[in-house]
Parts: structure tokens; C-alpha cells; sequence
């Protein structure tokens, strides 16, 4: 059985190193290009012809992810063409290999002399994760694969110290960050000393030359809101499903939405795409948001499938079909090339999760040439602050919105 890569992949496996990001965009392949850097540096050889046995017993393996892959077991089908297994009875060689979530990721502070495969950037901040992270990087070789690295400084500091560019958190905030206070609240000013940061940034991150036989078209669906029971809410700060004041920014935020994301005009909207695209996966936010979609009649021979916190549903296979996925527990660790549609019902405050959930469709070997996502919004103020925030690569902060809101 021959290991078979894209030009793209063997071209970053010639430019990693260890302690590199390899960062590629969702479904650019990077777990099967992370195995592979993993297999030639422990004996490995790769060609278009024959399996090449790694010297016995490789590096111990052990690939920390988020706990949805490592439950639908995604790193397990990667590591099929390179003959490792979790199972030792299943493994070609001697070694351990272990596959779990970063929420675990302190159980395995203490290993040494081993290869870490770290997969999505979790290692931001100063806790727990982070520091654990740290202690694995400094006694095994490493790598981390990411779509997203970081969208600011702050979050390249775990892997910066990790390298050895810096002794701590302390050293790197001393050298480059300037803050000031707000009241009493300290927020960072400015960075000093950016040219030194770019360069250690691309002395680490490794891009894959990824070209996408596929062409995304992206649609801004307008619907309507009650406008009147909207203002209502923010002049008197009520909640109206539990009869009693709004307590914070964030029951503030979630009662507006509910107003925007339950206008009929929504679920409209959906049977209008449906009727386009007879196979369509569906990302929503709340729970009130799947009795709305779960509760509509798209048609005695649609069959409708869940995955979410309380469902994990397989994707029907039948010729009409809807799939509602609710965007934190289905963003990522599953693919469909069965459609070429999503429908995103409402907007999530992330960007990473966004592009997350867009990837679910646009795989190597989708053979959809043209892709169609259909983001449904309204021209409510806090609808177009979420997407004002996702244009420029943001999460949403709810806090400061509702603060600036409510001093208007």
C-alpha cells in the first residue's frame, strides 16, 4: 500500500521542522500531511509504489485534539495508510499511539522523548493548557497544525516560549507589549518591536500551496424582524419569555436575537433554498432555533437528521434531506460530500467556527465543482455588528457591544 500525497503537501513536509505550524485551511489535508512528516522522520520513505516500514519501534505518537475527533475517530482513518493504530493489535509497530482531547492534555505533561502532533491552536493565554503544552513542547519533538493560528501577538506567546524565543509569558510582555489602564480595566496599547515577531512567526509557520479545485459562492439572505418588539427590549431592558428584567450583556444579547432569529420570514427563507438545493445542511445557534427548523414541513419524503448536544444522527442518505447541526458541537470532525449547499440559519459570534463550518463541504474529494452557502441575516443592530465582526476575522464581543448599545 503506497502512502499518496498532493504535490502541495509533500512540498510543506520539505519545510517543516520541529516546533512548526503547518497551517492549511480546512480540508487542505494537514492531518495526512502531519502522519507523513511524522513517518519520514522516523525511518519512512515515501513513493508511489510500496509501503516503506518506519524503523521498529518508531517514536511513541500521541496526537492531542479536540474531543469531537478523537470520538468520531478522524486521526484513526488517517493513520490507516501508514499502518498505526491505537489498537496495538491493529499497529504494525511496537510503539504507543494515542489519540485524545486537549481537555486531557495534562495527563501527558510527564512524557518525554516522544512526537506530539497537536491539532488546532488550544494553547492560548496562560492557563492550564497552555502551561501543560509548554512542559510537553520542552522534552518531545512537536508540531501543531492549525487553519487559524493566532489572531493576535498574545496568542503566539505559548508557542514562542515553547520554541525557546522567549524564557516566559513575562519576558515576551516585557519586551513587546505596551498597555495602559482604562479606568481600571488594562488593555494593550500597542506592541513594540513587530519586525522581530514577524520573523519568528514565519520561522515557524509552514503554509500549504493549497489551491481548491472548488469555487465557494457565498449569499446574504435578508429577513425581516419584529423592529418594534426589538426597541421595546432595549428601551426597558426586559425579557419578555421570563417576565422580569434583563440581568447582564450577555441575556441582553441572546433575548435580542431571539426576536431577530425567530421572524417567520427566517424559516421562509430556508424552504426557498430548499427548494434549490433538495440536500442541505443547516447550522443554527439555539435550541429554539432547531424547534423552529425541526417543527417545519418540508415534505412527507425528507428525511431530517441531528447532530448536536443531544443528537448524534448520521447524514441521511435519501434523495431529500435536511441536516441541523448546532455550530458548537458540529463545526468540525465530520465531512459531507453527499451536498453542495450549507444554509447557516443564524450567525455564530466566531469566525474561526464559521470557517470551521464551511469546510465541512469543501473536501479534496467533493465532486462538486461549485459550493453555495447561504448565510441568512437581518439589518437589526446586533446582527450587523456579528457580521461586521466576522468580516474583519473577529469574534463578537457581546460585553462591549450591549455597553456601546446601551449608552447610545
Amino acid at each position: 500500500m503506497a502512502i499518496n500525497l498532493r504535490d502541495y503537501q509533500v512540498d510543506a513536509i520539505k519545510r517543516m521542522k520541529n516546533g512548526c505550524i503547518l497551517c492549511g485551511g480546512v480540508g487542505s489535508g494537514k492531518s495526512r500531511t502531519a502522519l507523513a512528516y511524522y513517518y519520514l522522520q522516523n525511518g519512512g520513505e515515501l513513493n508511489d509504489e510500496e509501503y516503506i516500514p518506519m524503523d521498529d519501534p518508531p517514536q511513541d505518537l500521541y496526537i492531542i485534539t479536540t474531543a469531537r475527533k478523537r470520538d468520531t475517530l478522524e486521526w484513526e482513518q488517517e493513520m490507516i495508510p501508514f499502518l498505526l493504530s491505537t489498537h496495538k493489535e491493529d499497529n504494525l509497530y511496537a510503539n504507543r499511539v494515542i489519540v485524545d482531547s486537549w481537555n486531557n492534555i495534562k495527563k501527558y505533561q510527564n512524557v518525554s522523548h516522544a512526537f506530539f502532533i497537536f491539532d488546532e491552536q488550544r494553547a492560548i493565554g496562560s492557563g492550564s493548557w497552555a502551561k501543560a503544552f509548554i512542559k510537553i513542547a520542552k522534552q518531545n519533538q512537536w508540531i501543531m497544525l492549525s487553519a487559524t493560528p493566532g489572531d493576535t501577538w498574545m496568542d503566539y506567546i505559548p508557542v514562542f516560549v515553547a520554541n525557546g524565543f522567549y524564557r516566559n509569558r513575562t519576558q515576551f510582555i516585557d519586551e513587546h507589549v505596551v498597555i495602559k489602564r482604562y479606568g481600571n480595566i488594562p488593555k494593550i496599547d500597542r506592541y513594540l518591536n513587530t519586525g522581530r515577531l514577524i520573523r519568528l512567526r514565519n520561522s515557524i509557520l509552514v503554509d500549504m500551496d493549497f489551491s481548491r479545485p472548488t469555487e465557494s459562492h457565498h449569499e446574504d439572505i435578508w429577513v425581516k424582524y419584529d423592529i418594534a418588539e426589538y426597541k421595546d427590549i432595549l428601551k426597558r431592558r426586559w425579557n419578555p419569555w421570563e417576565d422580569r428584567p434583563i440581568l447582564n450583556a450577555s441575556e441582553l444579547c441572546y433575548t435580542l436575537r431571539k426576536i431577530v432569529n425567530s421572524d417567520a420570514s427566517r424559516i421562509v427563507e430556508v424552504m426557498e433554498v430548499f427548494e434549490k438545493h433538495p440536500k442541505l445542511i443547516i447550522f443554527y445557534n439555539f435550541d429554539y432555533e432547531l424547534d423552529i427548523l425541526k417543527n417545519a414541513y418540508y415534505g412527507d419524503d425528507v428525511e431530517i437528521a441531528e447532530w448536536n448536544g443531544h443528537k448524534h444522527q448520521p447524514i441521511p442518505e435519501s434523495k431529500r434531506w435536511i441536516y441541523l447541526v448546532q455550530y458548537t458541537a458540529g463545526a468540525e470532525g465530520w465531512n459531507c460530500i453527499l451536498t453542495d449547499t450549507i444554509l447557516f440559519y443564524s450567525q455564530n459570534y466566531s469566525y474561526k467556527i464559521l470557517e470551521q463550518a464551511s469546510g465541512r463541504i469543501n473536501r479534496l474529494n467533493t465532486p462538486y465543482k461549485d459550493l453555495y452557502y447561504y448565510h441568512l441575516k437581518s439589518r437589526a443592530n446586533i446582527d450587523l455588528a456579528i457580521g461586521r465582526a466576522l468580516r474583519d476575522k473577529k469574534k463578537f464581543n457581546e460585553g462591549r457591544w450591549a455597553n456601546r448599545c446601551l449608552n447610545m
